[in-house]
Protein backbone atom coordinates (compact mmCIF):
# COMPACT_ATOMS: atom_id res chain seq x y z
CA UNK A 1 0.00 0.00 0.00
CA UNK A 2 1.38 3.42 -0.95
CA UNK A 3 1.86 6.07 1.70
CA UNK A 4 -0.81 8.77 1.86
CA UNK A 5 0.01 12.05 0.17
CA UNK A 6 1.64 14.58 2.47
CA UNK A 7 -0.43 17.68 3.19
CA UNK A 8 0.26 20.39 0.64
CA UNK A 9 -0.21 24.11 0.33
CA UNK A 10 -3.45 24.95 -1.50
CA UNK A 11 -2.79 27.50 -4.23
CA UNK A 12 -5.99 27.86 -6.27
CA UNK A 13 -9.71 28.40 -5.71
CA UNK A 14 -10.36 25.01 -7.31
CA UNK A 15 -8.11 23.29 -4.77
CA UNK A 16 -9.95 25.15 -2.01
CA UNK A 17 -13.32 24.04 -3.41
CA UNK A 18 -12.15 20.42 -3.58
CA UNK A 19 -11.43 20.62 0.15
CA UNK A 20 -14.83 22.20 0.82
CA UNK A 21 -13.31 25.50 1.94
CA UNK A 22 -15.14 27.63 -0.65
CA UNK A 23 -18.37 27.06 -2.59
CA UNK A 24 -17.93 25.55 -6.05
CA UNK A 25 -20.55 27.87 -7.55
CA UNK A 26 -18.41 30.85 -6.60
CA UNK A 27 -15.34 29.63 -8.49
CA UNK A 28 -15.61 31.96 -11.54
CA UNK A 29 -15.33 35.08 -9.39
CA UNK A 30 -12.72 33.56 -7.08
CA UNK A 31 -10.59 32.63 -10.07
CA UNK A 32 -10.71 36.27 -11.15
CA UNK A 33 -9.44 37.22 -7.68
CA UNK A 34 -6.67 34.61 -7.84
CA UNK A 35 -5.61 35.83 -11.28
CA UNK A 36 -4.84 39.22 -9.74
CA UNK A 37 -3.79 38.42 -6.16
CA UNK A 38 -1.88 35.28 -5.15
CA UNK A 39 -3.57 32.55 -3.10
CA UNK A 40 -1.80 30.12 -0.77
CA UNK A 41 -2.92 28.33 2.39
CA UNK A 42 -0.45 26.06 4.16
CA UNK A 43 -1.60 22.83 5.84
CA UNK A 44 -1.31 24.57 9.22
CA UNK A 45 -3.70 27.31 8.11
CA UNK A 46 -6.13 24.83 6.54
CA UNK A 47 -6.21 22.81 9.74
CA UNK A 48 -6.96 25.90 11.84
CA UNK A 49 -9.78 27.43 9.80
CA UNK A 50 -13.42 26.58 10.36
CA UNK A 51 -15.10 28.51 7.56
CA UNK A 52 -14.84 31.54 5.28
CA UNK A 53 -16.06 33.96 7.94
CA UNK A 54 -14.01 32.77 10.88
CA UNK A 55 -10.90 34.83 11.82
CA UNK A 56 -8.62 32.48 9.86
CA UNK A 57 -10.79 32.21 6.75
CA UNK A 58 -11.23 35.97 6.49
CA UNK A 59 -7.46 36.42 6.43
CA UNK A 60 -6.55 33.80 3.84
CA UNK A 61 -9.54 32.66 1.73
CA UNK A 62 -10.09 34.70 -1.45
CA UNK A 63 -13.27 36.78 -1.50
CA UNK A 64 -15.14 38.25 -4.50
CA UNK A 65 -15.16 41.62 -2.72
CA UNK A 66 -11.44 41.87 -3.50
CA UNK A 67 -12.44 42.76 -7.08
CA UNK A 68 -13.98 46.05 -5.87
CA UNK A 69 -11.53 48.92 -5.60
CA UNK A 70 -12.53 51.86 -3.40
CA UNK A 71 -11.63 55.35 -4.67
CA UNK A 72 -9.08 55.95 -1.90
CA UNK A 73 -7.22 52.65 -2.44
CA UNK A 74 -3.89 52.51 -4.25
CA UNK A 75 -1.47 49.89 -5.56
CA UNK A 76 1.41 51.13 -3.36
CA UNK A 77 -0.52 52.37 -0.31
CA UNK A 78 2.46 53.10 1.94
CA UNK A 79 4.75 54.51 -0.76
CA UNK A 80 7.55 51.91 -0.89
CA UNK A 81 8.51 52.89 -4.42
CA UNK A 82 9.11 56.57 -3.63
CA UNK A 83 11.69 55.63 -0.97
CA UNK A 84 13.57 52.88 -2.82
CA UNK A 85 17.06 54.06 -3.87
CA UNK A 86 17.87 50.66 -5.41
CA UNK A 87 16.19 47.24 -5.77
CA UNK A 88 15.44 45.56 -2.46
CA UNK A 89 15.98 48.68 -0.32
CA UNK A 90 13.36 51.03 1.15
CA UNK A 91 14.48 53.89 3.38
CA UNK A 92 11.91 56.16 5.01
CA UNK A 93 13.78 57.01 8.21
CA UNK A 94 17.37 58.10 8.89
CA UNK A 95 18.50 55.24 11.11
CA UNK A 96 16.79 52.18 9.60
CA UNK A 97 16.14 50.56 6.27
CA UNK A 98 14.05 47.76 4.81
CA UNK A 99 15.87 44.96 3.02
CA UNK A 100 13.54 42.90 0.80
CA UNK A 101 15.42 39.86 -0.54
CA UNK A 102 12.29 38.31 -2.09
CA UNK A 103 8.55 38.83 -2.64
CA UNK A 104 7.42 35.25 -1.95
CA UNK A 105 5.35 34.19 1.08
CA UNK A 106 4.18 30.84 2.49
CA UNK A 107 0.63 32.29 2.60
CA UNK A 108 -0.96 35.33 0.97
CA UNK A 109 -3.00 37.56 3.25
CA UNK A 110 -6.10 39.02 1.64
CA UNK A 111 -5.30 42.47 3.12
CA UNK A 112 -1.59 42.65 2.19
CA UNK A 113 -0.33 46.16 1.40
CA UNK A 114 2.16 44.65 -1.08
CA UNK A 115 -0.41 42.41 -2.74
CA UNK A 116 0.29 43.90 -6.17
CA UNK A 117 3.91 42.64 -6.10
CA UNK A 118 4.02 39.51 -3.90
CA UNK A 119 3.31 36.05 -5.24
CA UNK A 120 4.83 32.66 -6.08
CA UNK A 121 6.65 34.22 -9.03
CA UNK A 122 7.58 37.34 -7.08
CA UNK A 123 10.92 38.96 -7.72
CA UNK A 124 13.94 37.75 -5.79
CA UNK A 125 17.18 39.66 -5.56
CA UNK A 126 19.89 37.90 -7.51
CA UNK A 127 23.36 37.65 -5.90
CA UNK A 128 24.59 40.83 -7.62
CA UNK A 129 21.53 42.85 -6.52
CA UNK A 130 21.79 41.52 -2.96
CA UNK A 131 25.48 42.40 -2.86
CA UNK A 132 24.64 45.89 -4.13
CA UNK A 133 22.08 46.25 -1.32
CA UNK A 134 24.67 45.23 1.28
CA UNK A 135 27.20 47.64 -0.23
CA UNK A 136 24.68 50.50 -0.07
CA UNK A 137 23.94 49.75 3.59
CA UNK A 138 27.66 49.60 4.29
CA UNK A 139 28.19 52.99 2.65
CA UNK A 140 25.36 54.61 4.66
CA UNK A 141 26.72 54.97 8.20
CA UNK A 142 23.47 56.40 9.61
CA UNK A 143 21.83 52.98 9.24
CA UNK A 144 21.60 51.48 12.74
CA UNK A 145 18.91 48.85 12.07
CA UNK A 146 18.09 46.65 9.07
CA UNK A 147 14.57 45.24 8.80
CA UNK A 148 14.52 42.12 6.62
CA UNK A 149 11.08 41.75 5.08
CA UNK A 150 9.49 40.96 1.74
CA UNK A 151 7.57 38.74 1.08
CA UNK A 152 8.45 36.57 4.02
CA UNK A 153 12.23 36.28 4.35
CA UNK A 154 12.09 33.21 6.58
CA UNK A 155 10.94 31.09 3.64
CA UNK A 156 14.64 31.21 2.74
CA UNK A 157 16.70 28.17 3.68
CA UNK A 158 18.71 28.52 6.90
CA UNK A 159 21.99 28.81 4.98
CA UNK A 160 20.57 31.78 3.03
CA UNK A 161 19.39 33.37 6.28
CA UNK A 162 22.88 32.84 7.70
CA UNK A 163 24.47 34.49 4.65
CA UNK A 164 22.30 37.59 5.12
CA UNK A 165 23.08 37.71 8.84
CA UNK A 166 26.80 37.32 8.16
CA UNK A 167 26.78 40.12 5.59
CA UNK A 168 24.96 42.49 7.94
CA UNK A 169 27.06 41.43 10.93
CA UNK A 170 30.14 42.50 8.96
CA UNK A 171 28.87 46.11 8.72
CA UNK A 172 30.00 47.83 11.95
CA UNK A 173 27.27 50.48 12.10
CA UNK A 174 24.44 47.92 11.77
CA UNK A 175 23.60 47.18 15.40
CA UNK A 176 20.25 45.38 15.11
CA UNK A 177 18.63 43.14 12.48
CA UNK A 178 14.87 42.63 12.49
CA UNK A 179 13.15 39.77 10.60
CA UNK A 180 9.45 40.25 9.82
CA UNK A 181 7.67 36.94 9.34
CA UNK A 182 4.52 34.86 9.58
CA UNK A 183 6.42 31.55 9.46
CA UNK A 184 6.02 30.49 13.14
CA UNK A 185 2.22 30.56 12.90
CA UNK A 186 1.57 29.54 9.28
CA UNK A 187 4.40 27.06 8.61
CA UNK A 188 5.96 26.27 12.00
CA UNK A 189 7.87 23.22 10.73
CA UNK A 190 10.30 25.66 9.11
CA UNK A 191 11.44 26.92 12.51
CA UNK A 192 14.24 24.41 12.94
CA UNK A 193 17.30 24.43 15.15
CA UNK A 194 19.26 25.26 11.98
CA UNK A 195 17.15 28.38 11.43
CA UNK A 196 17.59 29.47 15.04
CA UNK A 197 21.36 28.98 14.71
CA UNK A 198 21.36 31.01 11.48
CA UNK A 199 19.85 33.97 13.33
CA UNK A 200 22.40 33.89 16.13
CA UNK A 201 25.23 36.29 15.40
CA UNK A 202 27.06 38.95 17.45
CA UNK A 203 24.69 41.49 15.87
CA UNK A 204 21.39 40.67 17.58
CA UNK A 205 18.45 39.50 15.48
CA UNK A 206 14.88 40.15 16.57
CA UNK A 207 11.98 38.23 15.03
CA UNK A 208 8.76 40.22 14.62
CA UNK A 209 5.83 37.84 14.25
CA UNK A 210 2.82 38.86 12.15
CA UNK A 211 -0.20 37.31 13.91
CA UNK A 212 -3.77 38.62 13.94
CA UNK A 213 -5.85 36.05 15.86
CA UNK A 214 -5.35 33.90 18.93
CA UNK A 215 -6.59 31.02 16.75
CA UNK A 216 -3.23 31.17 14.96
CA UNK A 217 -1.42 30.35 18.22
CA UNK A 218 -1.95 26.58 18.20
CA UNK A 219 0.39 23.97 19.69
CA UNK A 220 2.71 23.82 16.67
CA UNK A 221 3.00 27.61 16.56
CA UNK A 222 3.66 27.74 20.30
CA UNK A 223 6.43 25.16 19.92
CA UNK A 224 8.02 27.10 17.03
CA UNK A 225 7.94 30.32 19.06
CA UNK A 226 9.53 28.50 22.00
CA UNK A 227 12.34 27.24 19.78
CA UNK A 228 13.16 30.81 18.80
CA UNK A 229 12.89 32.36 22.25
CA UNK A 230 14.64 29.49 24.03
CA UNK A 231 17.34 29.75 21.37
CA UNK A 232 18.04 33.33 22.40
CA UNK A 233 16.06 35.16 19.69
CA UNK A 234 13.84 37.90 21.20
CA UNK A 235 10.40 38.32 19.66
CA UNK A 236 7.91 41.11 19.10
CA UNK A 237 4.58 40.95 17.28
CA UNK A 238 2.75 43.10 14.79
CA UNK A 239 -0.92 42.70 13.97
CA UNK A 240 -3.32 44.34 11.55
CA UNK A 241 -6.70 45.51 12.81
CA UNK A 242 -9.18 43.58 10.66
CA UNK A 243 -12.96 43.55 10.58
CA UNK A 244 -14.28 40.18 11.72
CA UNK A 245 -10.84 39.00 12.85
CA UNK A 246 -9.75 41.06 15.86
CA UNK A 247 -12.01 44.13 15.93
CA UNK A 248 -13.99 43.01 18.99
CA UNK A 249 -12.54 43.49 22.48
CA UNK A 250 -12.64 39.78 23.36
CA UNK A 251 -10.88 38.82 20.11
CA UNK A 252 -8.12 41.39 20.51
CA UNK A 253 -7.60 40.66 24.20
CA UNK A 254 -7.27 36.93 23.52
CA UNK A 255 -4.64 37.63 20.84
CA UNK A 256 -2.57 39.99 22.99
CA UNK A 257 -2.71 37.81 26.09
CA UNK A 258 -1.87 34.74 24.01
CA UNK A 259 1.21 36.40 22.53
CA UNK A 260 2.55 37.53 25.91
CA UNK A 261 1.91 34.09 27.38
CA UNK A 262 4.26 32.76 24.66
CA UNK A 263 6.89 35.45 25.47
CA UNK A 264 6.14 37.60 22.43
CA UNK A 265 5.80 41.31 23.22
CA UNK A 266 2.97 43.01 21.27
CA UNK A 267 4.63 45.85 19.35
CA UNK A 268 2.34 47.35 16.69
CA UNK A 269 -1.34 47.09 15.89
CA UNK A 270 -1.56 48.50 12.37
CA UNK A 271 -4.60 50.26 11.00
CA UNK A 272 -5.51 48.53 7.73
CA UNK A 273 -3.69 50.05 4.76
CA UNK A 274 -5.53 51.35 1.68
CA UNK A 275 -4.56 48.34 -0.43
CA UNK A 276 -6.82 47.59 -3.41
CA UNK A 277 -9.82 45.39 -2.75
CA UNK A 278 -9.53 45.42 1.04
CA UNK A 279 -12.31 47.80 2.13
CA UNK A 280 -14.44 44.93 3.49
CA UNK A 281 -11.66 44.09 5.98
CA UNK A 282 -10.82 47.62 7.05
CA UNK A 283 -12.27 49.29 10.15
CA UNK A 284 -12.62 53.04 10.51
CA UNK A 285 -10.02 54.95 12.47
CA UNK A 286 -12.71 55.94 14.96
CA UNK A 287 -13.53 52.26 15.60
CA UNK A 288 -9.87 51.37 16.01
CA UNK A 289 -9.17 54.23 18.40
CA UNK A 290 -12.16 53.31 20.58
CA UNK A 291 -11.11 49.66 20.64
CA UNK A 292 -7.52 50.44 21.66
CA UNK A 293 -8.62 53.01 24.25
CA UNK A 294 -10.73 50.27 25.82
CA UNK A 295 -7.65 48.13 26.44
CA UNK A 296 -6.32 50.62 28.99
CA UNK A 297 -7.05 49.40 32.49
CA UNK A 298 -8.20 46.02 31.18
CA UNK A 299 -4.88 44.54 30.05
CA UNK A 300 -1.42 44.49 31.56
CA UNK A 301 0.94 47.09 30.14
CA UNK A 302 3.10 44.37 28.56
CA UNK A 303 0.06 43.35 26.48
CA UNK A 304 -0.44 46.84 25.02
CA UNK A 305 0.65 47.42 21.39
CA UNK A 306 0.91 50.86 19.80
CA UNK A 307 -1.92 51.49 17.34
CA UNK A 308 -0.23 52.78 14.18
CA UNK A 309 -1.28 54.49 10.96
CA UNK A 310 0.97 54.34 7.90
CA UNK A 311 0.14 57.64 6.20
CA UNK A 312 -0.66 56.93 2.53
CA UNK A 313 1.86 58.16 0.00
CA UNK A 314 5.03 57.23 1.86
CA UNK A 315 4.83 59.85 4.63
CA UNK A 316 5.70 57.37 7.40
CA UNK A 317 4.09 55.67 10.37
CA UNK A 318 2.61 57.60 13.27
CA UNK A 319 0.55 56.56 16.31
CA UNK A 320 -3.11 56.57 15.33
CA UNK A 321 -4.18 58.55 18.39
CA UNK A 322 -3.94 62.23 19.32
CA UNK A 323 -2.01 64.42 18.71
CA UNK A 324 -0.73 62.65 15.60
CA UNK A 325 -4.14 61.82 14.14
CA UNK A 326 -7.19 64.03 14.70
CA UNK A 327 -10.76 63.99 13.36
CA UNK A 328 -11.36 66.42 10.50
CA UNK A 329 -15.13 66.38 10.92
CA UNK A 330 -18.01 64.87 12.88
CA UNK A 331 -19.56 61.43 12.61
CA UNK A 332 -18.45 57.82 12.30
CA UNK A 333 -17.39 58.12 8.65
CA UNK A 334 -15.55 61.43 8.94
CA UNK A 335 -12.08 62.01 7.52
CA UNK A 336 -9.01 62.48 9.73
CA UNK A 337 -5.90 64.63 9.54
CA UNK A 338 -2.56 62.86 10.13
CA UNK A 339 0.65 64.70 11.04
CA UNK A 340 3.78 63.03 9.67
CA UNK A 341 7.16 62.92 11.52
CA UNK A 342 8.24 66.11 9.71
CA UNK A 343 5.18 67.99 10.96
CA UNK A 344 3.31 68.08 7.64
CA UNK A 345 -0.42 67.35 7.72
CA UNK A 346 -2.23 64.93 5.40
CA UNK A 347 -5.89 64.09 4.93
CA UNK A 348 -6.83 60.48 5.68
CA UNK A 349 -10.05 59.50 3.89
CA UNK A 350 -13.27 58.37 5.58
CA UNK A 351 -14.12 54.69 5.60
CA UNK A 352 -15.82 53.43 2.42
CA UNK A 353 -19.06 51.52 2.28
Amino acid sequence: MSAPDAPRTLRSPRALAERGLVEAEGLPLLEQVAARYAVALTPTVVEALRGPDDPIGRQFLPDPRELRMAPEERADPIGDEAHSPLPGIVRRYPDRVLLKPLHTCPVYCRFCFRREVVGPTGAQLDPAALRAAFDWIGQTPEIWEVIVTGGDPLVLAPDRVAQIMDALDAIPHVQVVRWHTRIPVVDPRRVTEALVAALRRPTPAWVVLHCNSHLELGPAAAAAISRLVDGGVPMLSQSVLLRGVNDEPAQLEALLRGLVRLRVKPYYLHHGDLAPGTAHLRTSLAEGRALVDGLRGRLSGICQPTYMLDIPGGHGKVPAGAPWVEPAGDGEGAAFTARDPQGQRHRYPPVSG
